[in-house]
């Protein structure tokens, strides 16, 4: 115990009161989807595993890898959402708990190998562009476009149907089969832009360190715009790449000049959460050299805001300690920024919007319910529950992600029902139901990937708040406009 981590695993539980308190936050105990991996019973069995760790090592037995198979059962049942540390008497958060499991299991070398959970790491962590084009083509192009037929067929030959109604209860490693089931019971999402935001823009070169700004704002006698420091992420640039150029184009029209970081990065959280600490420590000493050069290089520049389009970036960027590497910044998330400069819609007629805040809400200084109803101009009622993608997740465990999802469609229909039913009198004084566009709106990549999954099945349209408020404020050709103003002499190359 004393030469693993498996005596620190012990030590971060043993406190545990048995209260149950965990149980209502917890994504991962949905007794109805035959789902009760709550924090306390996770505890529990983590405990019984560390006395059969124990038990075996010192009657020299030998440990039994069955054991590894249920500790790997207990860490996979994890988000890593955090939620249950806020309700504890005794402040145990089974989100660290369960990545220390993941890292004993890697550094025992007991850790499941899951081959579409290991193609998604890579393609987070690859940072040459040719690669990242190809990854990305075979991957989310034709890899979602195989998945999205995968799906109509197996709805048609009424192969998923049995799983969505009634989610199977998830002991261990479930069939092959029943994984391929989960994985294809609801649709990838379609229609997103073939490239990357740094591919149109024509800005993949790491040694060039971008600056966007609106040279007629910024050349004007009273320019009095910040400069901004713009962390995209893995999810806003390679996957959701409408979002990075939202929050790029929302940033080029209030006049800020946007600093982007040179080349593709991640934050190095999806590795932690994934038990791969020393990659992900790697990740984060390098990022923060990185931003130490390009603070040297900008020097000129008083950059007094790193903005960040992610939950997962903000959290791990808060490590990263900016007010170091830009002396005096501040770290925000753009819909708060945009709040804080008053740009927001004055209502939109003919749609209603519902709220999914991540289960790593990105915004710290306010609610984010309450940011999303300044930001909108009208009311949005919050979407509660996780959507079940959580990072790889849905991947590496999409027998879990299916009974999550049981949960959270529940959510979504129960959201939608309350925005129809509240429609409006009618010429005769009647109430009538409203029958316009119902949006469901996050401020999470992952989130967005997740909830663009109900669309069919929830009667609604997944959309990030930044887009929508770009295609209301900026028009509906808002993509267009902004590459071409940018790559028109809105792009100032700067040499590392």
């Amino acid at each position: 115990m004393e030469q693993s981590e498996i005596g620190n695993i012990s030590e971060m539980v043993k406190d545990c009161l048995r209260c149950g308190k965990c149980k209502p936050v917890c994504s991962t105990h949905v007794p109805r989807a035959n789902l009760l991996y709550s924090p306390r019973n996770k505890i529990l069995a983590t405990s019984l595993l560390i006395e059969a760790f124990l038990y075996e090592e010192q009657t020299r037995r030998g440990i039994s890898l069955m054991h590894f198979d249920e500790f790997n059962d207990v860490a996979d049942h994890c988000t890593i959402c955090h939620k249950c540390v806020a309700p504890c008497p005794v402040d145990i958060d089974f989100g660290d708990v369960s990545v220390r499991m993941r890292n004993f299991l890697r550094e025992q070398g007991k850790k499941k190998f899951v081959p579409a959970k290991a193609a998604a790491m890579a393609f987070l962590t690859m940072k040459d562009a040719a690669t990242i084009r190809l990854t990305r083509k075979l991957m989310i192009d034709w890899g979602y476009r195989a998945q999205r037929l995968a799906h109509r067929v197996a709805k048609a030959l009424g192969l998923i149907q049995d799983q969505t109604r009634q989610p199977p209860s998830t002991l261990g490693q479930p069939t092959v089969r029943a994984q391929i089931i989960h994985f294809i019971n609801k649709p990838m999402p379609g229609g997103l832009p073939k490239r990357t935001s740094r591919a149109l823009l024509d800005i993949e070169d790491e040694r060039i360190v971008p600056v966007i700004r609106d040279p007629h704002k910024v050349n004007a006698a009273d320019y009095s715009g910040d400069a901004v420091f713009y962390f995209p992420g893995c999810g806003s640039e390679r996957l959701f790449s409408q979002v990075g150029l939202a929050t790029q184009a929302m940033l080029y029209e209030i006049g800020a000049q946007t600093v982007l970081p040179p080349g593709y990065l991640c934050c190095g959280y999806p590795q932690n959460a994934a038990g791969e600490a020393d990659q992900g420590q790697r990740i984060i000493t390098d990022n923060r050299v990185l931003f130490h050069r390009v603070a040297n290089t900008l020097n000129y520049l008083d950059i007094n805001t790193v903005i960040v389009s992610c939950g997962t970036c903000m959290d791990q960027l808060q490590k990263y300690q900016f007010e170091k590497i830009f002396p005096g910044c501040r770290l925000l998330d753009i819909h708060e920024y945009l709040l804080e400069k008053g740009v927001s819609l004055e209502g939109v007629s003919g749609t209603r919007y519902l709220y999914h805040e991540p289960c790593h809400e990105p915004m710290k200084t306010m609610a984010g319910i309450k940011v999303v109803n300044e930001l909108m101009g009208q009311n949005v009622d919050l979407s509660d529950r996780c959507c079940g993608e959580s990072g790889t997740l849905s991947v590496t465990r999409p027998d879990v992600s299916t009974q999550i999802r049981f949960r959270k469609q529940q959510e979504i229909e129960k959201g939608v029902a309350k925005l129809r039913a509240e429609g409006g009198m009618g010429a005769s004084g009647s109430t009538t139901s409203f029958t316009g566009d119902i949006k469901i709106l996050t401020s999470c990549p992952s989130c967005l990937q997740g909830l663009s999954r109900y669309n069919d099945d929830g009667g609604t349209q997944a959309d990030y708040i930044v887009v929508e408020m770009a295609r209301h404020l900026l028009g509906a050709d808002w993509m267009e406009k902004y590459i071409q103003k940018a790559s028109n002499g809105g792009i100032e190359r700067v040499l590392l």
